[in-house]
């Protein structure tokens, strides 16, 4: 019984490590104000680029700016953690070690 459980958890270790590595080779974006804010994000939660259209750049609407800045990034932190949830989510089915469900 004990060889089977250290089996199950070195595959569960061996898959973890591949949806690590898939998660931070996906890039994910999100936008804010109709496309004039762009944020990349990798699967791993990190923030590889910001873009602003620059018709939106306007001393006046410095606070707007900053609102659709924060908007965009979290969306993409929403959007990264889903995809991880989902594919860490899905190592355990199937899966019977006690203790970890």
């Amino acid at each position: 019984m004990n060889q089977r459980i250290l089996k199950q958890a070195q595959e569960l270790q061996a898959k973890m490590a591949k949806i690590q590595d898939e998660l931070a080779q996906t890039t994910l974006e999100a936008t804010a104000g109709g496309g004039a804010v762009k944020v990349t994000i990798n699967g791993q939660q990190e923030i590889q680029a910001v873009k602003i259209s620059p018709e939106v750049v306007d001393s006046q609407e410095v606070e707007m700016l900053e609102d659709m800045v924060l908007a965009a990034i979290k969306e993409a932190y929403t959007k990264s953690h889903e995809l991880a949830n989902q594919k860490m989510g899905s190592l355990t089915a199937g899966f019977n070690i006690p203790g970890l469900m």
